[in-house]
């Protein structure tokens, strides 16, 4: 055998082995259900359980799930989203680098407040905003941040 085939056949057998961990992980860690919108599937990190509670006693409970509020409404955003808050869990998680309780970061505060305008425009809208002390750019969730996780 020459050592052209030999280095073939190495190459092959370590994506192979790249691969089979690959899917291994993907299975082991329930990665087909963050294709769903199951809130269930935040629970798979242990940590998101206190999340998942507080979920399951707010006014939102029955209205909105987990996916309705923390990702854009339309495809692409949903599932670009999706893959950058996928990748930075799974690395804070395997790397041990979080903070606890969990914080939610400055994009993904944003696509919430985004959520928030795209059921509540019709009201947000008819808002006397005219007066000095509102803020133009008003934060939802300056006032409600306990809607859709009860505290």
């Amino acid at each position: 055998m020459s050592r052209s085939n030999k280095v073939n056949i190495l190459v092959l057998v370590l994506f192979g082995i790249v691969i089979g961990l690959g899917c291994y992980s993907f299975i082991y860690a329930k990665g087909y259900s963050y294709m769903s919108d199951d809130p269930k599937a935040c629970v798979n990190c242990h940590i998101m359980q206190d999340n998942l509670n507080s979920w399951q006693k707010s006014a939102h409970h029955h209205v909105a799930k987990c996916n309705d509020c923390h990702l854009p409404h339309n495809i692409v955003g949903k599932y670009a989203v999706k893959a950058l808050n996928g990748w930075a869990h799974s690395s804070a998680f395997t790397l041990q680098n979080f903070h606890e309780p969990i914080l939610i970061k400055e994009h993904s505060l944003q696509v919430v407040k985004n959520s928030c305008l795209t059921c509540h425009q019709p009201m947000v809208q008819a808002m006397d905003r005219s007066n000095a002390n509102h803020n133009e750019d008003a934060n939802c969730l300056h006032c409600h941040r306990g809607v859709g996780h009860a505290r």
